[in-house]
C-alpha cells in the first residue's frame, strides 16, 4: 500500500480526535491527519475534500446515526471507515451494506484502526473482530443493497475489457472503480454470499436479476 495516506476525521468528541490524530501520526509509516471536525462537512470542504479515508464517527451529537453524511460519501466515491461506540451486529452491518470499507468499534484501540486506514486508502476493506463476528453471525440471504452508481459500475465492468474502459467509459478515476467493486464485494460477504473473482460476480448478478444473460 502506498505510505503517503491521508485522511479526515468527523467525530464530535475533541478528545477522540485528537486521539485518533495521535495513533494516525505515531503510525510506521505516519499518517497524515489533513482535517478533523465534528461537523460531517469537513470531509467536503478545505483539505479534507481530498483525504484518502474518512473516518466517520456515527453519532455527531444527535439522536440518530450518520447514515445520511455516510451514504453520501460512498456516493461521492470516498473510502470510509465507521469508527463507533455501537458495538451491536445490525449496525455494523448497516454500515457495510451502505458503503463504508470497515467498521471498528471504539473499544478495538489503535492497531486496528490504522490498519483500516491503511486498507481504506488501497479501497481495501478490513475485518477487525467486531466485524468478523457481525459477518460470521449475518445468515440473510436477501439481496446486497447496491447504490444507482455501483450497479452502473458492475454492469459495466461485465460489459467491458477492463476497469480501465470502466472509468472512461463513466468518466471516474481507476480508483473510484475499484473502490466500487470492493465494497460491492463486501456487501455480498456481508450476506454470506461470497464474490471474491469477476465470475463469482457475474453469477451474482444474474441471480439477482441485476443483469441477464444477454447482456454479456
Amino acid at each position: 500500500m502506498a505510505d503517503d495516506v491521508t485522511a479526515v476525521v468527523v467525530d464530535d468528541h475533541p478528545v477522540v480526535r485528537a486521539g485518533v490524530a495521535h495513533w494516525l501520526s505515531t503510525a510506521e509509516p505516519p499518517i497524515t491527519l489533513v482535517a478533523n471536525g465534528e461537523d460531517p462537512e469537513v470531509a467536503w470542504t478545505g483539505p479534507g475534500a481530498d483525504a484518502g479515508v474518512v473516518v466517520l464517527d456515527l453519532h455527531l451529537g444527535a439522536s440518530t446515526p450518520a447514515l445520511p453524511a455516510l451514504r453520501r460519501l460512498v456516493e461521492d466515491g470516498r473510502n470510509v471507515v465507521v469508527y463507533s461506540m455501537r458495538a451491536d451486529d445490525e449496525t455494523a452491518l448497516q454500515c457495510m451494506e451502505i458503503g463504508a470499507l470497515s467498521y471498528l468499534t471504539k473499544s478495538e484501540g489503535a492497531d486496528h484502526l490504522v490498519q483500516a486506514v491503511r486498507a481504506a486508502a488501497a479501497g481495501q476493506s478490513y475485518t477487525p473482530p467486531a466485524l468478523a463476528g457481525a459477518l460470521a453471525g449475518d445468515r440473510s440471504e436477501t439481496r446486497p443493497a447496491l447504490s444507482p452508481r455501483e450497479t452502473e459500475v458492475l454492469v459495466e465492468w461485465f460489459q467491458s475489457e477492463s476497469k480501465e474502459f470502466v472509468a472512461q467509459r463513466l468518466n471516474i478515476t481507476l480508483s473510484t472503480v475499484n473502490s466500487h467493486l470492493e465494497r460491492i464485494r463486501v456487501k455480498y460477504a456481508a450476506i454470506g454470499r461470497q464474490a471474491p473473482t469477476k465470475a463469482a460476480l457475474v453469477a451474482r448478478a444474474v441471480q439477482d436479476g441485476l443483469i441477464g444473460l444477454d447482456d454479456l
